[in-house]
């Protein structure tokens, strides 16, 4: 469409100062309902659609259910002070679509892999007719399976969404030998978990014989119970601002107390350094954590194919999803895939979240033993109830006796160097991190990340940066990374002014993941939307590498990027501010783009993250939902 065109479609929006609002050039601005008009009327016009608004309107809501508990709209106005009745908030009672679900009858694994018998025989619930599974299939996405491209074979075979790249008329899949010799002897991720350690951790068949070692060093006291570690143990939450300096103080007692008891070392003769300080068989490995950029640990979008993208534009140092000590203990698949590591991750570490010594040095051990990692990170940073009022998370914070034995047990067992990530505190207006830290030194961990905010503060403020920089003085020698609000040159800028020894990086990475090619480059990158959606593109191939090229795989990555999209479509291109840089919290007003791709980007409406889906991995399945996580992004 042309300017002129758009110009007088387009009712323009007087420029006026809204308190949290970023500003934009005027000649961009425009109203709600003249942006989605524009967005919908262009889309159906490339897409040869007759849909009016309306229509849209009907049917994104029949496809979106709503949260179980929904207040009236009266009553949400009133608890939340709220005039405008702008919906807050996340949606806590998401429904869970499973991506199998959209795969109602699949091709048998025996004839995808060909020359392997079905052990189900005349019982199996899949097809074993391939005419007449090809017959039921979705119609493939694209020409060319990226898959197939990048590896020289397919190994979902018929089943991918892409297999006319790689199937003959007779329904055979193609191999590209020149491509397969070029990759022997390459391990793309590493860290999955075999049948074998599944078998063995289910059945209680797995040693932790240095964790053991430890846990019988621990004082035999009143909180034995606790240390049992099965979950069901009530914990009694703790002031943080009126008991931490009798924690603190106990727990320099106690490990007076502890050095006075018998070494867990066997003596003879007199006692010599290697008695106090137990040498590893190998020693300790190093991290240089110096002046780098950290990808922060983010549950649902840090996943592995985001980890690589953010790779590719600059990242130094990546860390997998939150991991609870219990369940990977238990060998369950779904957790022990947040451990995996790409090979381009150079240095890599896991996050664990726990809250008791026995159980967290038991998976510590675990980890050491089994997968390909540079340091372990301990969550002790998560606001959520479902962590928090069990003891973890934020919970370890005025928990410092345990946390102390957590520490130092995790260090017993690991080769690698302990990290551990914390808050300024629990309540907004008591900070307990610089209590903390001197502690953590002599606890000896390696790196303290500090996110500059509460447990209860969550976002609502910006990050407190001076008090970052106090803690980073007294962390000094132990590196402390600052973390909190970061989506800018000129904000990494300022922070590594105040001493920190490195940069972590959360929302502004999710928002647009080129700022660390922005921090090392010192500039402000005025990305244009088609560049943006080629790092959609990469996004997509990663996803369909590590999840799969078939329809479960598909809807998989697909739900992961609308996930990102809901912070992605937070980003105002340079070109259009009126002050450069964008802030962190200034939420974006009604805008049009330079083009049309760059408006239906800076969409915040669900339907509009599915049409962006839908231009890289096809139409979505009739039986197709996704209700966004934040409530101000739903159709109400």
């Amino acid at each position: 469409m042309e300017n002129t065109e758009k110009e007088d479609k387009v009712e323009k929006k007087t420029h006026v100062a809204v308190k949290g609002e970023a500003f934009i050039k005027q000649e961009f601005l425009t109203t709600k309902e003249n942006f989605h008009e524009f967005v919908d009327s262009e889309w159906n016009a490339r897409n040869g659609e007759k849909v009016s608004a309306n229509d849209k309107v009907e049917e994104t809501s029949a496809e979106e259910p709503e949260a179980k508990k929904l207040k009236l709209e009266s009553e949400e106005k009133y608890k939340t002070g709220n005039p405008g009745g702008r919906r807050r908030g996340q949606n806590k009672s998401r429904p869970h679509t499973k991506s199998s679900a959209y795969d109602e009858k699949r091709l048998c694994l025996s004839v995808i892999q060909e020359g392997r018998e079905c052990p189900f025989g005349a019982k199996c619930h899949f097809y074993h007719d391939v005419a007449e599974y090809m017959a039921t299939k979705p119609a493939d996405i694209g020409e060319s399976c990226y898959l197939y491209d990048t590896f020289g074979k397919c190994t979902f075979g018929l089943a991918c969404r892409f297999a006319k790249a790689h199937t003959t008329p007779d329904f055979k899949t193609m191999e590209n030998a020149e491509l397969i010799k070029t990759q022997e002897g390459r391990t793309p991720v590493k860290n999955s978990l075999s049948k074998d350690l599944q078998y063995r951790l289910r059945k209680h068949l797995v040693s932790f014989d240095k964790s053991e070692e430890y846990l019988k060093s621990l004082p035999n006291n009143k909180d034995k119970g606790e240390q049992k570690g099965n979950g069901n143990t009530p914990v009694v939450e703790v002031s943080a601002d009126s008991t931490d300096k009798v924690q603190l103080a106990s727990s320099e007692t106690e490990t007076k107390t502890s050095l006075d008891k018998q070494s867990p070392v066997k003596t003879v003769g007199p006692l010599t350094d290697e008695d106090v300080i137990k040498l590893r068989p190998c020693e300790k490995k190093q991290v240089d954590f110096q002046d780098k950029l950290y990808l922060a640990p983010l549950t649902t979008c840090g996943n592995l194919p985001f980890r690589r993208v953010c790779k590719r534009f600059g990242a130094d140092i990546t860390c997998g999803e939150m991991a609870m000590c219990t369940n990977l203990l238990q060998g369950q698949q779904s957790e022990w895939a947040l451990l995996k590591r790409h090979e381009s991750e150079d240095v890599f570490g896991v996050q664990v979240e726990g809250c008791f010594p026995d159980s967290m040095t038991r998976c510590a051990e675990l980890i050491n033993k089994n997968i390909e990692v540079d340091f372990v990170d301990i969550n002790s940073g998560c606001p959520i109830d479902l962590v928090y009022k069990k003891g973890g998370g934020c919970g370890l914070m005025t928990r410092t006796r345990k946390f102390e034995q957590i520490i130092k047990g995790m260090n017993y067992v690991l080769d690698v160097p302990l990290t551990v990530k914390i808050r300024t505190g629990v309540q907004e207006k008591c900070n307990i991190a610089h209590k903390l830290i001197p502690e953590m030194k002599k606890w000896g961990v390696s790196m303290v990340t500090l996110h500059g905010r509460s447990r209860e503060q969550r976002y609502t403020k910006s990050a407190d940066w001076d008090y970052i920089s106090s803690c980073s003085k007294l962390a000094s020698p132990v590196p402390l990374f600052g973390n909190g609000d970061i989506l800018s040159y000129e904000d990494a800028m300022k922070a590594r002014e105040t001493g920190v020894s490195g940069i972590m990086i959360a929302r502004g990475a999710l928002i647009k993941p080129w700022i660390f090619t922005e921090i090392k480059e010192s500039r402000d990158w005025d990305i244009s939307s088609s560049e943006r959606l080629d790092v959609l593109r990469d996004f997509t191939n990663f996803g369909l590498e590590h999840w799969g090229s078939d329809t479960r795989g598909v809807e998989k990555t697909r739900n992961f990027m609308l996930e990102w999209l809901s912070f992605m479509c937070r980003y105002i291109p340079v070109g259009l501010l009126e002050r450069v840089p964008q802030r962190i919290n200034e939420r974006p007003p009604y805008y049009m783009g330079r083009n049309y791709l760059e408006s239906l980007m800076a969409s915040q409406h669900v339907g509009d993250w599915v049409r962006i889906s839908e231009m890289l991995l096809g139409p979505v399945p009739k039986n197709f939902n996704f209700l966004p996580k934040h409530k101000a992004n739903a159709y109400k």
